[in-house]
């Protein structure tokens, strides 16, 4: 007889722990008899919307999809706010691998955080999944042989609309630039790129994580002469300084928003009228295909009526690959897991037949890019949006 429970636990840490009465034989090649997977993100902070309850979610669905146990153990999944902060990620994930027996950790959506969670993951030799942090260093000077970047990073979410931008004539660009390790890497990239296109960098400047007035960024903007403003920033520091373009006149002056990292949920923030035109690149569209539909759908009914964003299904395609390595492997060791990850190919709704990079353990996706539309799509929280073209993420060896 089997049952499942959702324990509800103090503070910060609800768990989904998918329980049966008795323990099989082979959970004995489990440690402590339990898989224990820790989802690590802004839950209340400028990136929530986009990752945060929603990453929780998915990982939760990736749980019970499997069937809530792997070699007879149970799955447990455990969820904790980094609040931005690497002194309270990592404590948090400190204590989840010395005290709480966590196994992996997923999501780490701040590359800051990310950058010192990976380091203490790899002395630990515990498996880490960060899937919204951005920053390439996680697969560059940073890499670590417990280390996977899923889906998507900074070089792959610039690509696209840096080239498509440059070719439509936006060849110098003023860059506002959110003042830590994922802003820093996004502009980096995006520079690297645009130099590549012989595109100019008029200019740039630092903003505080969190900041609610770009008047200044946006002045000196304005006054570089640039065509475009890359913005390196995420989720509602994105949203701040594309509205507030539009809010000082640079769009009507020709001046165009570069979205240079932009989800799902930020243009149901901005609204159709201010996102019109605007150009950015994603591996996950709800709308794109009949499994993708299929899985929203079950998601909506779970979190907010309202479909993932990229980051939210690319969280259940990494817990399921976790799942089914440990499957694979026969353990749940983290070396024997991590040969099994780079080994077995990745299938799911959104990608066909993936491959971890094997020497850097970097999943990059295929992306597409993407206009909104003004057509209203199927449901009302979900935004239309055109797909011009599509590329692969990754054109270039890793740091």
């Amino acid at each position: 007889m089997h049952r499942r429970s959702l324990l509800a636990g103090a503070a910060a840490l609800p768990v989904a722990s998918l329980l049966r009465p008795r323990r099989s034989a082979a959970a004995a090649a489990i440690s402590d008899g339990v898989v224990k997977i820790g989802v690590l993100d802004d839950m209340s902070g400028v990136f929530a919307d986009q990752q945060g309850m929603g990453d929780y979610i998915a990982a939760r669905m990736a749980a019970e999809d499997f069937g809530g146990h792997v070699l007879g153990a149970p799955i447990e999944v455990v969820q904790a706010d980094l609040q931005n902060k690497v002194d309270v990620g990592l404590a948090i994930a400190r204590d989840w691998i010395d005290t709480k027996q966590v196994d992996a950790i997923f999501g780490l959506g701040n590359s800051a955080v990310a950058l010192a969670v990976q380091d203490l993951c790899k002395q630990r030799q515990r498996i880490d999944v960060p899937i919204a942090a951005g920053t390439t260093e996680l697969t560059g000077k940073q890499c670590s042989p417990y280390g996977i970047h899923w889906t998507y990073d900074n070089y792959s979410a610039a690509k696209g609309p840096a080239t498509t931008l440059v070719k439509q004539g936006q060849k110098k660009w003023f860059f506002i630039t959110s003042d830590f390790a994922f802003g820093h890497s996004l502009e980096d990239n995006a520079t690297a790129i645009l130099k590549g296109l012989g595109a100019t960098v008029v200019g740039h400047i630092l903003v505080p994580l969190g900041e609610t007035d770009y008047s200044a960024a946006l002045l000196a903007a304005s006054s570089s002469g640039a065509q475009a403003v890359g913005i390196a920033a995420g989720g509602a520091d994105f949203i701040n300084i594309a509205k507030q373009m539009g809010e000082f006149g640079l769009i009507k002056r020709g001046v165009v928003p570069a979205a240079l990292n932009c989800s799902l949920t930020n243009i149901h923030s901005l609204g159709l009228p201010a996102a019109q035109g605007m150009i950015f690149s994603q591996p996950y569209y709800w709308d794109h295909d009949e499994p993708s539909r299929a899985f929203a759908a079950r998601f909506a009914k779970q979190w907010k009526n309202r479909p993932p964003t990229a980051f939210q299904a690319s969280t259940w395609g990494a817990v399921t690959h976790y799942l089914k390595a440990i499957q694979a492997a026969g353990t749940d060791a983290a070396g024997p897991v991590m040969e099994q990850m780079r080994a077995i190919p990745i299938n799911d709704f959104m990608t066909k037949n993936g491959k971890l990079c094997g020497s850097t353990g970097r999943w990059s996706a295929r992306c597409s890019c993407c206009v909104p539309s003004n057509r209203r799509s199927r449901t009302a929280n979900g935004t239309c949006w055109r797909l011009p073209r599509s590329f692969p993420a990754r054109t270039r060896s890793a740091r």
